[in-house]
């Protein structure tokens, strides 16, 4: 997969050196030349110099054949506008932001793109929202513990009760969304293709959820 990453700082850099260790093509734009000298002489992926929410420097990055951006950028206007052009624009189907602003972070959830906080950032949890697709953070309270998880259900959950899933990966269910609408689903609610649910987690049960999704047979009793 092809992924753009929007700031070479010191996130920026450590995505990119990543995604690109495990096999993915990356391009990194910073409006600072001198930026890219993080990304080390390893780095055989695209260095483009421009803004980031620019439609020729996004195009000459690749975002038209991207399946991901990250807008890590010091800044949370950049941050979001550019994410927003990803999206919106060039239809890239996973896209992250980092936002400084706790409550611009919780409008930009509503727009349907996940943010991460400066305080519970680590570069893992980057990767995680950028290459997984069944599991995202979308929300966290302010002293970084809880959070709550965007799941979409995979077919080896479908067909088996909620309190199954809840047992598996210790989180929470909040609501559930069925066919565009929201509920509040119950214990015995059994899940269906196409569910999504939001649930409450920890930091330090969020690997358990994702495990817990993407590999159910080990949620069986």
């Amino acid at each position: 997969m092809h992924v753009v990453v929007m700031g070479c700082g010191r996130v920026g850099s450590a995505i990119a050196r990543r995604l690109e260790q495990i096999g993915h093509s990356v391009a990194v734009i910073d409006q600072d030349p001198e930026a890219f000298r993080r990304l080390g002489p390893e780095f055989t992926g695209r260095q483009v110099t421009g803004l980031g929410f620019d439609r020729q420097v996004l195009l000459d990055a690749g975002i038209d054949s991207a399946g991901a951006f990250a807008a890590v950028s010091s800044g949370d206007n950049s941050n979001i506008i550019s994410a927003r052009v990803a999206r919106e624009t060039f239809g890239v189907q996973h896209v992250v932001a980092r936002i400084y602003d706790s409550k611009r972070a919780e409008v930009f959830e509503r727009m349907g793109i996940p943010s991460v906080a400066t305080v519970p950032w680590t570069v893992n949890r980057l990767l995680r929202e950028l290459l997984s697709v069944k599991v995202s953070e979308i929300w966290r309270e302010p002293t970084g513990r809880v959070l709550l998880m965007r799941v979409t259900v995979t077919d080896g959950w479908v067909g088996r009760r909620l309190s199954e899933l809840e047992a598996a990966s210790g989180a929470r269910a909040a609501w559930l969304v069925r066919f565009g609408e929201a509920q509040l689903p119950t214990a015995s609610t059994v899940l269906q293709d196409g569910d999504q649910l939001v649930v409450a987690a920890t930091d330090e049960i969020s690997d358990r959820v994702h495990r817990t999704i993407e590999h159910p047979e080990e949620g069986r009793a």
